[in-house]
């Protein structure tokens, strides 16, 4: 992954969005839950399994869609159900915050002129379409972001349908930054809420 790439290569918060966190209301996922409804319900959840448990991050962890979640469980040293869906709950109460809704930014940009907006999808897609102002995530704007000090200026993420920003946010966080959101369902919401002239794409 593209992402993965440059985050793991080491090339070395505005306030909490109720609407986005009222938006991410828990689901009735249970221990019979199959893993595709685990995922519906937790976007984030294959992300935060892997974190704490090693489980879903590549071919010799992963799970099928049609596992259910406590068979999932019982194949990976019998761990408790209930404390896996709690942290899958917990994981996805925390990107809930990291959220900003596409109009919220359109705002804010027009308020405040120091918001970066930066791009983590594949150039190609980015020279493709991208939200005017952005930047392409790359070594050296990566470099700059984390070289200039600055604890206080905005950073947003964008990616295609708010999938795979949270991943960059949490490298970002992890290094000391604090002031950094993700664009809530990508550059795919924003075409659709804020930009409709902006063309919509599929990715495979």
């Amino acid at each position: 992954m593209r992402i993965a790439g440059l985050l793991l290569a080491g090339m070395d918060i505005f306030r909490g969005c109720g609407q986005s966190a009222a938006r991410m209301t828990a689901n009735p996922i249970e221990s019979h839950s199959p893993m595709s409804a685990v995922l519906a319900a937790f976007p984030g959840a294959q992300r935060a399994l892997f974190r704490q448990y090693h489980i879903g991050g590549c071919s010799s962890c992963g799970f099928q869609p049609t596992e259910t979640l406590a068979q999932v469980c019982e194949r990976n040293g019998g761990l408790d159900v209930a404390e896996v869906l709690a942290h899958i709950q917990s994981s996805h109460e925390q990107d809930a915050k990291l959220l900003i809704e596409p109009k919220q930014l359109d705002a804010l940009r027009k308020q405040d002129p120091t918001v970066r907006l930066v791009d983590v999808r594949a150039r190609e897609e980015f020279e493709a379409v991208h939200i005017e102002g952005s930047l392409l995530l790359s070594q050296d704007v990566m470099r700059q972001i984390l070289g200039d000090g600055s604890n206080t200026r905005p950073l947003v993420l964008v990616d295609h349908q708010g999938k795979t920003a949270p991943d960059a946010a949490a490298y970002f966080m992890g290094h000391g930054l604090q002031n950094v959101r993700c664009l809530r369902g990508g550059i795919d919401a924003w075409s659709q809420e804020v930009e409709p002239n902006l063309r919509r794409y599929r990715v495979g």
